[in-house]
């Protein structure tokens, strides 16, 4: 279990700083319960396969001492052109 920092407390706080609203996903109000929680235990909460994998890796990332902000990112946006492979390229059908 990783000690709390000055700006990070709290689980969350941690949520908060790892972003992606987060925070709204989970409640634990605990620090050593939060620590020792696992996929399993966030999927009976009803926490999505995406986040929950997420909120894992930067949990991990943290243990492992990195910094938040050099490890927390924004989901990548939707595509924007969607097709088969070659048939469709910017938006338009070539053939």
């Amino acid at each position: 279990i990783p000690p709390p920092t000055d700006k990070i407390n709290s689980p969350t706080d941690f949520l908060k700083a790892i972003g992606r609203s987060s925070e709204t996903k989970v409640h634990i109000g605990d620090w050593a319960e939060f620590w020792n929680v696992s996929g399993l235990t966030m999927k009976a909460k009803g926490v999505g396969v995406q986040d929950r994998r997420y909120i894992l890796w930067c949990m991990e990332k943290y243990r492992q001492g990195f910094k938040i902000r050099e490890f927390a990112h924004e989901p990548k946006p939707k595509k924007k052109v969607r097709g088969w492979g070659p048939s469709v390229q910017n938006g338009k059908y070539v053939r």
